[in-house]
């Protein structure tokens, strides 16, 4: 807390605040309630892969296009972040996307305004050289990647052609769609957290949020007929189910990098591990194999 009072001080338009703070959420970074204020200060070692000139543009743009609360402070320098405080807003989770009727509809309809919004981020948001990314990083860590994660790898090398085949054109994308990522009001979902944001495919968002809130083919149904405004055709089907298996490629990666910088707040072993689990079994099953087809022929 005395960090976070400090963090406030430094920031000339909240420097007088005095009120209470509550302790918020984060995987990474410490986040904190400061009356209608969310404060973020940046987690230790983030500043290895995380270009935070280019999240304080791409949360200006969000919130400019309307799926993001409003940029009251951010300093690409230290990472340090203020953003409007989202109240009557539920903080979700994977149990709450099941609870919460409607809710894959609202985050498929927050995406489509982002996607649609025109707006450009700075970063181009490219799976494979993130990977080779990463492993720079992981090179200079004592950490051990899952047995098999290079072959699986070359294996995604069908994916990569597939994609490119039938190139799709780029939008503004979140790109880390964390279940915690999104606050729902019940009549409108917003979407928080730009660190990972760039220039991406649309349906990446789709694939990973379904990855990271467990949704089942019900929740995935309702995701795309709201971001699609009806039934998706196969190519689109099929990217978004080839996403899920590459999110968990990525981020598996990104798990051994929180172990490396022994972050406390969850076994990143075992994260790291399932999800790159998680990714073998689904590109094992014949239905990914129908669905890179349908993305071949576009």
């Amino acid at each position: 807390m005395e960090e976070a009072r400090a963090a406030l001080a430094a920031i000339p338009a909240l420097a007088g605040y005095k009120g209470p703070l509550e302790r918020l959420g984060g995987l990474t970074n410490r986040v904190y309630k400061a009356g209608e204020v969310c404060l973020r200060i940046p987690g230790k070692g983030t500043e290895e892969y995380i270009n935070r000139a280019n999240e304080a543009v791409a949360a200006r743009e969000a919130a400019k296009a309307g799926v993001s609360p409003e940029v009251l402070f951010a300093d690409p320098a230290s990472g340090l972040m203020a953003t409007r405080f989202v109240a009557d807003a539920e903080t979700m989770s994977p149990e709450k996307f099941k609870a919460r009727q409607g809710s894959p509809a609202r985050a498929g309809a927050a995406f489509r305004k982002l996607h649609a919004s025109g707006a450009v981020f700075p970063f181009r948001f490219e799976l494979f050289a993130m990977i080779d990314d990463y492993l720079n990083v992981l090179s200079t860590k004592d950490v051990a990647l899952p047995p098999g994660y290079h072959d699986v790898v070359r294996e995604a090398g069908s994916v990569r052609e597939a994609l490119v085949t039938h190139p799709i054109q780029l939008a503004a994308c979140h790109c880390d769609p964390l279940c915690e990522n999104f606050l729902d009001t019940g009549e409108r979902m917003w979407i928080v957290d730009w660190e990972y944001s760039g220039m991406n495919d649309p349906l990446w968002d789709l694939g990973d949020l379904s990855v990271e809130g467990k949704f089942d083919a019900g929740q995935d149904e309702e995701l795309m007929r709201a971001y699609f405004g009806g039934e998706a055709r196969p190519a689109e089907r099929g990217r978004v189910v080839i996403y899920k298996a590459m999110c968990d490629l990525l981020w598996t990666l990104w798990g051994l990098i929180q172990l490396a910088n022994n972050n406390p707040v969850d076994d990143f072993r075992a994260y790291a591990d399932g999800r790159f689990a998680r990714c073998k079994a689904l590109m094992e099953t014949p239905e990914f194999s129908r669905h890179l087809a349908a993305v071949r022929e576009g």
